[in-house]
């Protein structure tokens, strides 16, 4: 009975407590609602103002969340200003008669790859075509940094800080060894001697054919940034690549001696420059990108005429995807919707993707055959559109890369790992199974493969990669041989690819939108997003979701665990993939 009346208050106290919990998160989200409606802030731009554009994080490619109101009890509710956006506040400020210039502040900054950073440098050259100014100051200026800087009028460096300038490279994981030691064999299986996915498993350095695509990649890159550099300022290109390869800047006095920067000044005094442009006898005001961005009152020209915006970003897989991933449902129904849409007369696609799955890649490339006959139908590369990014940009009427892309890719891998002698020599566990057949057991990760099951899934590495390379034929209307020679898994920067006939033009999705309207046979038009993002309700369950679901290895993430936690990424990705191994990220 002791036990029963124990049992019995333990269950009715864990009855309280949850429905404690649960009130607990309403009153909060009531809360947070209630706050929020009585700080919304109206946000008025006065003359003599100057835009502070701080770029100090990774920068999305759309604006995640749009929110009604300011969610400030939760920080991360707030609108983080997507590339898409932050193109439109410059050129909003380009026609702004309130707003006198843009100062560029290059603390932390981090906005990402360089065809993001060139999207905005674009729209910065633009902003300079209205006789503004812009003035860009840093306490340390790095590489990436620099390149945006190099539009403004003047770049100041304090006096004690730093800059880095000392040229690009790439840095390959590699877990051969690791994997040798935990006695886990990758049996690996693909097609392209350039396909590079396999290698970190297989291999201890980079391959010969891995260099050679590496460096053509690296160096095209590279070149096009010391070309932007030098058009941009007074510095020929073979004095950049000097001063970079020999790491003549070495202080803030060197960046100043080669022509780097203009002069040495400390944020203050940089301000009283600003000042100069300006109007002396009124009041100067400064205002940060989003502030600014809740003041414009948006495009009001109408217009009947849509186009749509699909942005397909991140890994194609075979779920049904979400706003960080391509999948079977949120690409295809977009897509759908577009077309079905009377209103929209030209759709174009955003890529950002090191592709995934060769099926759902398959499926969105019929979707765009549809479509295509109906409607235009463009791609805009961002800074990665390879393997199964480029598997669903190929169909497209048009291709549109940024220089610094990185395309192509055009192979197809599969991995199996046999972690058999791993669970019994190193954790004591073994595995027994029935079978009704020789094969029933076909991918699993508890026993190596027959040779007979190996020839089987090379015969469908072998498939795919014939299917990719026909589609891209297709597309691009050149012969299967002619795609095949350079194919083979290689990956190209945007300005090789768009040589080598796998891409048509080289800009950003303005170009794109421009192609689009011409192919549309319209000039007025407004802008329509998919797919549609999630409702703050949504984001905020998931915000407490994921707090009550955070493992060990998330909350360490952050501390020297990097390559493991790289490690259990890419055996995330077994069987058949036509994608990147990772990310490649030039530092």
């Amino acid at each position: 009975m002791k036990q029963f009346f124990k049992f019995t208050f333990a269950s009715i106290l864990g009855f309280f407590v949850s429905i404690f919990i649960l009130m607990f998160i309403f009153f909060m989200i009531t809360f947070a609602l209630a706050s929020s409606l009585s700080t919304v802030e109206t946000v008025s731009i006065y003359e003599n103002t100057i835009l502070e554009l701080h770029l100090n994080y990774e920068v999305p490619e759309r604006s995640n969340y749009e929110p009604l109101v300011n969610f400030s009890i939760f920080p991360s509710m707030g609108k983080t200003l997507g590339l898409n956006d932050i193109k439109r506040i410059i050129t909003h400020a380009k026609y702004d008669y309130n707003i006198e210039g843009i100062y560029l502040n290059l603390d932390d900054f981090y906005v990402g790859g360089l065809s993001k950073i060139n999207s905005i440098r674009e729209a910065l050259i633009d902003f300079k075509t209205s006789n503004k100014f812009i003035i860009a100051h840093g306490n340390r200026i790095s590489e990436k940094a620099y390149y945006l800087a190099t539009v403004a009028d003047s770049i100041f460096l304090t006096p004690t800080g730093t800059m880095e300038f000392d040229g690009f490279g790439i840095e390959v994981s590699f877990f051969k060894k690791a994997l040798d030691k935990l006695e886990i064999e990758p049996q690996i299986f693909q097609h392209g001697k350039y396909k590079s996915a396999t290698e970190p498993f297989k291999l201890d350095k980079l391959s010969n054919e891995n260099k050679e695509q590496l460096s053509g990649y690296l160096n095209s890159v590279y070149n096009n940034y010391l070309s932007k550099i030098s058009e941009s300022t007074t510095l020929e290109k073979t004095v950049l690549n000097d001063v970079a390869s020999k790491l003549k800047i070495r202080s803030a006095e060197d960046s100043e001696k080669f022509g780097l920067v203009h002069s040495l000044k400390y944020k203050d005094e940089v301000d009283s420059i600003m000042y100069g442009y300006m109007d002396p006898t009124m009041k100067i005001e400064k205002i940060n990108a989003k502030k600014y961005f809740y003041s414009m009152n948006g495009n009001n020209t109408y217009s009947k005429n849509r186009i749509a915006v699909i942005y397909a970003l991140g890994e194609i897989v075979n779920g049904t995807g979400d706003e960080y991933s391509i999948g079977t449902k949120n690409i295809i129904n977009s897509i759908k919707k577009a077309r079905d849409n009377n209103r929209i007369k030209a759709i174009v696609m955003r890529v950002n993707s090191p592709g995934g799955s060769p099926l759902t890649s398959d499926m969105i490339w019929r979707e765009i055959e549809i479509v295509s006959k109906e409607k235009p139908f463009i791609v805009s590369m961002g800074d990665i559109a390879a393997s199964g990014g480029y598997y669903i940009s190929c169909n497209a009427d048009k291709i549109v890369a940024e220089p610094n892309t990185l395309a192509g890719s055009i192979g197809v891998y599969g991995i199996i790992p046999n972690t058999n002698v791993f669970f019994e020599n190193k954790l004591g566990i073994t595995f027994d199974r029935v079978e009704t057949g020789d094969n029933s057991s076909l991918i699993t990760i508890t026993t190596p493969l027959s040779k007979t099951q190996k020839l089987y899934i090379q015969k469908q590495i072998d498939d795919i990669y014939h299917d990719f390379v026909t589609r891209v034929s297709d597309g691009r209307n050149l012969s299967y041989e002619e795609i095949d020679k350079i194919a083979n898994g290689r990956i190209w920067s945007g300005i090789e690819a768009k040589n080598i006939g796998l891409v048509d033009t080289l800009g950003g999705l303005d170009l794109a939108l421009k192609i689009a309207a011409n192919n549309a046979g319209i000039e007025n038009y407004k802008i329509v997003e998919y797919p549609a993002q999630k409702e703050a309700f949504e984001k905020i369950f998931e915000l407490f979701k994921g707090k009550i679901g955070t493992s060990y290895t998330e909350i360490f993430s952050e501390y020297p665990l990097n390559q493991i936690n790289k490690l259990k990424e890419a055996l995330k990705y077994t069987g058949i993939q036509t994608r990147l191994p990772f990310e490649y990220e030039i530092y």
